[in-house]
């Protein structure tokens, strides 16, 4: 029996269905023959599907709206909010936290591995001066931000270094965007609470124009990580399962995904970059954040599990989603927009 296969037999399919594979990250289970290979040839339009199996597609996304309309009238029915909403709004101090944490961690891992962001990237592959200086900033700045001691300036560093590798790799880059959104939060928030910095009362910028502008800026570090969270999930979805589609088709048929799920394979493609695809523009918009965060988290582990892939390119969309989680809801949100009062927001 494959790892996890009988909880994968455990849970409705409703809630499972196709988002297991979305989270497969066809470029870290494939090898690399295929990978080159199914980005050359022509894929299969997973939509061809929707078409020629309307009725049952039209279901499936029935029951997706009343899903997610359910979810959504239960975060703003008031005694709901007024039993969770203390416990979610004490978990708000600790979302700066967390996405130091995973920033930090991640980047002591990307050096470890002699890459950065995940496996398909080798910029550390040759020797030399310049690649062990590059690594040793990677392993000193990930400290850095991990411990909260000069953070914003291991930030910079690691903003510049995702730019660095954007020119270097190109557009392919957009599926590594929320390492840029965690960059830039933890370069405006700084240190903040449990550091080494706010240990030792590190003082803020001695010059008041960049104090100034950091404090503009405040406002707008979760939900340009919100921002950049939500369409790297839409470019990595658009990718693998659109304009790639047989990547993902592979990954169905080599992990005998069908066996679980009794669906045309290219037909779980469909479903899995139709959900992908919400989420990333729940992020992005704000709307049902939790929810959508909790559902990406719960997903990730168990796809993690199943196909058993290395865990360090992934710590940043885990920690990255408990940020969100703890953090909530803005007031640039949807949800924070239109429906926060006072110390209630909608709980999920």
């Amino acid at each position: 029996m494959r790892p996890f296969s009988f909880v994968l037999r455990l849970l409705p399919l409703p809630l499972l269905g196709a988002p297991l594979v979305s989270f497969a990250h066809e470029v870290y289970v494939l090898d690399p023959a295929t990978v080159s290979l199914d980005i050359a040839n022509v894929s299969p339009n997973p939509f061809s599907l929707a078409i020629s199996n309307f009725p049952e597609f039209s279901l499936w996304a029935l029951i997706g709206v009343i899903t997610v309309g359910a979810v959504f009238l239960i975060s703003i029915l008031h005694k709901i909010e007024d039993w969770l909403c203390p416990a979610l709004m004490a978990l708000k101090p600790f979302a700066p936290v967390a996405a130091r944490v995973t920033l930090g961690t991640s980047l002591i891992f990307a050096a470890l591995h002699g890459g950065f962001m995940g496996p398909e990237f080798s910029p550390f592959s040759q020797s030399g001066y310049f690649t062990t200086a590059l690594i040793t900033l990677l392993y000193v700045s990930g400290a850095s931000v991990l411990f909260g001691l000069f953070t914003r300036l291991s930030a910079a560093f690691a903003l510049a270094w995702y730019v660095f590798l954007f020119f270097l790799y190109g557009s392919y880059m957009l599926t590594y965007l929320d390492y840029a959104g965690l960059a830039f939060l933890a370069l405006v928030l700084g240190s903040g609470s449990y550091s080494l910095d706010g240990y030792r009362g590190a003082a803020g910028f001695k010059k008041i124009r960049l104090r100034r502008l950091i404090q503009r800026l405040e406002p707008y570090a979760f939900p340009l990580l919100r921002l950049c969270f939500g369409a790297g999930l839409l470019y990595a979805s658009w990718y693998a399962k659109f304009a790639h589609a047989s990547l993902a088709l592979d990954t169905v048929m080599r992990y005998h995904l069908t066996d679980y799920f009794h669906f045309d394979p290219l037909f779980i493609v469909l479903g899995a970059f139709i959900i992908e695809v919400l989420l990333g523009i729940f992020f992005i918009i704000g709307f049902e954040i939790r929810f959508a965060a909790l559902f990406f988290l719960t997903f990730l582990v168990l796809s993690l599990l199943y196909f058993g892939e290395d865990l360090w390119p992934h710590l940043v969309l885990i920690g990255g989603s408990v940020a969100l989680f703890f953090h909530g809801y803005d007031r640039l949100s949807f949800g924070g927009r239109f429906f926060k009062r006072m110390s209630r927001e909608p709980v999920f």
